[in-house]
């Protein structure tokens, strides 16, 4: 089962999934979860979510049919992300849960993991395999946190990821 979030690390994680399942002759699932925040009803038809959605399904599918692997993409809405990941692989039976972790950094400069990975580590029944984004060199740093823009894109890319679900 791949976690795919929009962010920066979903082609690596379809393209290791589809190496993999090559290898092993196994079928993908590609899950999108849309996190509805309380504001929002559950079933709730949040339009420009679905469409980035689609989007990104249609991409998983595309780089499956290249490695000639079957992949069946799903979209869900729930309220915390990792806990629909969970649950969903309990409900398809996965062999396996591939999700990506950003290379981001706290204020302060830690290098920061979310609650999502620790969850799906702590509660996922099947093996959990974590694709980290390399490191981005340290010019690039450099020019990320000394231009106030970028500062900016940089908060707002490290917000967007993986989330948990009760």
């Amino acid at each position: 089962m791949l976690g795919l979030n929009g962010g920066p690390t979903d082609e690596m994680v379809i393209h290791l999934g589809c190496q993999l399942a090559k290898a092993t002759n196994a079928e993908l699932v590609a899950i999108h979860v849309i996190e509805v925040d309380w504001r929002h009803e559950l079933s709730e038809e949040l339009t420009e979510a679905n469409e980035t959605a689609s989007a990104l399904l249609d991409m998983a599918e595309g780089i499956a049919e290249q490695y000639k692997v079957k992949l069946t993409g799903d979209l869900l809405q729930a309220r915390e992300v990792a806990a629909a990941l969970v649950d969903e692989s309990i409900e398809v039976g996965a062999d396996a849960i591939i999700v990506g972790l950003p290379y981001r950094q706290r204020f302060g400069g830690d290098f920061a993991v979310g609650d999502a990975i620790p969850y799906i580590f702590q509660n996922a029944p099947c093996q959990v395999i974590v694709v980290r984004e390399p490191v981005a060199s340290s010019a690039e740093r450099q020019a990320i946190t000394t231009s106030p823009t970028m500062g900016r894109l940089a908060a707002a890319g490290a917000a967007v990821g993986l989330g948990r679900r009760s």
